[in-house]
């Protein structure tokens, strides 16, 4: 090789060590021996993941908090904004990373806990999440409505919302469920907004009468506004689809053992009422999975 083609390729990996330098996640023994665990979360998610005052704060913060402390490892968190579908944040974040920033997590929270999920196939039969491992449901999530009751007396039935605004982030399953069921009957009463926190907001200066999003979210919301005029409806949701869903977390499928230690991890407490005292603390409404009532 000549020397200026040999000192060009010396600059070419160098560039390579310097801009695409690439993180990958790791096993359970090397997170051990680097005392080290990075866990990725969803940025601005209140009351699960957020920040005040540049501290992290909220129900997924405590919970890796918590996993950390027990694996005897410093946590280091990875704030991730969410891409168009959950196919996208765990590739961008867990075992490919965005071709922006070649660096991911060792542990993502919030994922999606579901057997039929997990073992999606695309068009040619395929895994589409061959790449990564959904285990310790920690939670059950569903919808739920908070509502004014100067506004309305009670909600004992969506159709109601025939006849009372009600707020919904936008481009949101509630959103989309409001404006089709019924055929398009609450359509011209639902009214979008760019985040939940701004659709309670709204409510709050009687814009609308009332709010639908995450039971959790809006229970933690309802506890904030600190009065008995915004109580949760009981009512169901006909025609939504999943009427609830597991949450829990994944690691990338190399590495299961690290997912087998957080999992022991996430049944102790779940066992011992730690994973429902932080649900509490951040006054949302926490469902033990069914996962674990069927184990008992």
């Amino acid at each position: 090789m000549k020397k200026n083609n040999f000192t060009a390729l010396i600059f070419w990996l160098s560039c390579c060590g310097i801009f695409c330098t690439t993180t990958f996640a790791r096993s359970y023994d090397d997170i051990i021996e680097s005392n080290e665990i990075t866990v990725a979360v969803y940025r601005d998610f209140t009351p699960f993941s957020y920040q005040v005052n540049g501290e992290a704060k909220g129900i997924d913060i405590e919970v890796a908090k918590h996993i950390a402390k027990k694996l005897g490892v410093e946590l280091r968190f990875r704030w991730v904004t969410a891409d168009e579908n959950v196919e996208g944040d765990l590739r961008n974040n867990l075992w490919k990373g965005h071709f922006l920033k070649r660096t991911v997590a060792d542990l993502m929270l919030r994922v999606p806990y579901d057997k039929k999920y997990s073992q999606l196939r695309d068009d040619i039969g395929e895994l589409v999440h061959e790449q990564v491992h959904m285990f310790a449901p920690y939670h059950t999530e569903s919808w739920k409505i908070v509502f004014n009751t100067k506004k309305i007396e009670d909600v004992t039935t969506m159709a109601i919302f025939q006849y009372h605004d009600i707020g919904v982030e936008v481009d949101s399953i509630p959103q989309f469920y409001l404006i089709s069921a019924f055929n398009g009957r609450m359509s011209k009463r639902a009214k979008q907004f760019n985040s939940l926190p701004l659709a309670i907001s709204a409510m709050h200066e009687q814009q609308v009468d009332a709010v639908m999003g995450l039971r959790s979210q809006v229970s933690h919301y309802q506890h904030q506004l600190a009065s008995p005029d915004y109580q949760l409806a009981n009512n169901a949701f006909p025609n939504i689809g999943k009427q609830q869903w597991d949450i829990g977390m994944a690691v990338k499928s190399d590495y299961r053992q690290l997912g087998y230690a957080i999992a022991d991890i996430v049944e102790a407490m779940i066992s011992d009422s730690t994973m429902k005292q932080i649900f509490e603390d951040y006054h949302a409404i926490y469902q033990l999975p069914a996962f674990y009532s069927v184990a008992e």
